[in-house]
């Protein structure tokens, strides 16, 4: 890994504003720390889309974060972390956490039944990370994985509360509930924002997010690799109109956020 000072800043990337969730968790638990937030919501949502095409913009994201000097990276997106995450791995020299594992690894410790429900995009559940995850890590535990594809965009227009959402999120979780999980992972860094509202509908469901295990992997990995160290700045890029999501990010955060700057789509020339 190329000599960068350490309070070069840590990159956070996904596919729209889900991954702010993964962001408020870093800024609360490392708050010195310099962050650099970017959602390519101009190509939202990912999780319809090939895996091929997702390597791709992760990519694109990836090598543009790089050549901004970022000194680690958090894929805070489970669709980029399902497909891309052991390619980026093998093509950038900085360190690189994923979503998935944290996830995992507290759903197992939380489950009682051994029964272990997940949902998310589509191009995460069919890439079955979840499934081999959870299969090498917990021993005799089942898994029912469903794509809950309409919450995205149910999040990205901040329709957290609607009628409407309550509906597809009973449409999504029932038949997990009927089959008897008594734990689910919020496999997609959206759901969170509407965890609220899910664990209305679902009491005796326990839910899992990664946001604050990966804070936590993050802290162990600067401090293994000694790069702790920062002013507290932080910085948001997004791929389309910032000034429409001025308020989303202000909502999702708890706090004013007063600037997003644009990043046009011809500057992600990064190519595999």
């Amino acid at each position: 890994m190329q000599d960068l000072p350490i309070n070069s800043p840590i990159g956070i990337f996904d596919s729209g504003v889900g991954g702010l969730t993964v962001f408020k968790s870093i800024k609360e638990l490392l708050p010195e720390e310099n962050l650099l937030y970017f959602g390519d919501v101009a190509r939202v949502p990912y999780g319809v889309k090939s895996p091929s095409l997702v390597k791709k913009y992760s990519f694109q994201i990836t090598n543009y974060l790089v050549k901004r000097g970022i000194k680690a990276l958090v894929v805070a997106c489970n669709t980029s972390s399902s497909t891309s995450l052991e390619f980026l791995k093998k093509n950038f020299s900085i360190p690189i956490l994923g979503v998935i594992l944290p996830a995992v690894k507290e759903a197992i410790s939380k489950t009682k039944d051994k029964k272990i429900g997940v949902i998310g995009t589509r191009t995460t559940i069919e890439s079955g990370a979840y499934e081999n995850l959870i299969k090498s890590f917990g021993k005799g535990i089942k898994i029912l994985a469903k794509p809950a594809p309409l919450l995205v965009p149910l999040v990205e227009e901040g329709w957290i509360e609607e009628g409407v959402t309550r509906i597809v999120i009973r449409k999504y979780l029932s038949p997990i509930e009927k089959w008897g999980a008594d734990t689910v992972i919020l496999g997609c860094t959206h759901y969170p924002l509407l965890r609220k509202v899910i664990e209305e509908e679902f009491k005796r469901i326990k839910f899992v997010d990664s946001s604050k295990a990966v804070a936590q992997s993050l802290l162990k990995l600067l401090k293994k690799e000694k790069l702790e160290g920062g002013e507290g700045r932080e910085e948001f890029l997004l791929t389309d109109k910032p000034e429409y999501y001025l308020p989303l990010f202000s909502f999702f955060l708890g706090r004013e956020i007063k600037e997003i700057k644009l990043v046009k789509l011809e500057e992600l020339d990064g190519q595999i």
